[in-house]
């Protein structure tokens, strides 16, 4: 579904990528692992074109985005929802609103198809639409804003999610909520989904294939198993939360 090759992108002097070479399988979950600001939001970004690379390609269902015009990212765009950290709601905005907002932008909907989408998509993700609508974002949990904001990412149906610290600032049981929405999604729909998390716990529940980003590559890629029991020493030190190793001189 998507493919990075040899994909470089520095920062004034710093550089970030320093060849990144990574396949999202359709239809999984793919986990994204890495020390904080080691490139793993860099690579989400590039995705959807927020960030153009140095150098390298970058694909999307067969279509380059690396290099793409404006009207072709908006098309990308489309297919890919992005739920960030906060929820990125609008605080002006009730519920309701909030997730009408992408479908009142990019579609022609009849009220009566408006009101049944925002309730089917509230109900996705485990509210009642009937509480929640005329609620606004400073009344719900943080939890709850999480999921009205991935409401609002399937709002337009997206064939990809891509997950930024979905579960960061989370108490464990609504991480645990978090996480089997999104295998659920995977599941019941095919949903092709990126997470990028620093709960490791949590990130071993919800992914199929998982990824270590180290120094501006990818240094390890693999299923669950395999990559639990991969010999590389950034690998075993970052999921066994030890101080000594590579990581400790980064």
């Amino acid at each position: 579904m998507i493919r990075f090759e040899k994909v470089t992108k520095s920062f004034g002097k710093r550089q970030i990528l320093r060849g990144v070479d990574l396949e999202i399988e359709r239809g999984k979950t793919t986990v994204i692992f890495g020390v904080s600001g080691g490139g793993k939001s860099t690579i989400i970004k590039h995705i959807v074109g927020l960030l153009k690379p140095d150098s390298g390609i970058i694909t999307v269902d067969g279509v380059r985005v690396d290099n793409a015009d404006e009207l072709t990212l908006r098309r990308i765009r489309t297919k890919v929802g992005f739920l960030f950290q906060s929820g990125a709601l609008f605080d002006s905005m009730n519920i309701r609103e909030n997730v009408a907002f992408p479908m009142i932008e990019h579609q022609k909907l009849s009220l009566k198809e408006l009101e049944y989408k925002i309730d089917e998509k509230l109900t996705m993700v485990g509210l009642k639409p009937e509480i929640v609508k005329s609620l606004y974002p400073e009344e719900l949990s943080g939890g709850m804003r999480k999921r009205v904001g991935l409401a609002r990412t399937l709002a337009l149906e997206p064939e990809v999610i891509l997950y930024d610290e979905p579960t960061s600032g989370l108490d464990p049981v609504t991480s645990d909520l978090i996480t089997q929405m999104i295998r659920n999604l995977q599941r019941d729909i095919g949903m092709t989904s990126v997470l990028i998390s620093h709960d490791i716990a949590e990130s071993f529940k919800a992914g199929d294939n998982y990824a270590m980003l180290f120094d501006g590559v990818i240094v390890e890629i693999g299923d669950k198993q395999s990559f639990q029991n991969s010999p590389n020493e950034v690998v075993q030190q970052f999921i066994h939360a030890r101080a000594e190793g590579p990581i400790a001189f980064q």
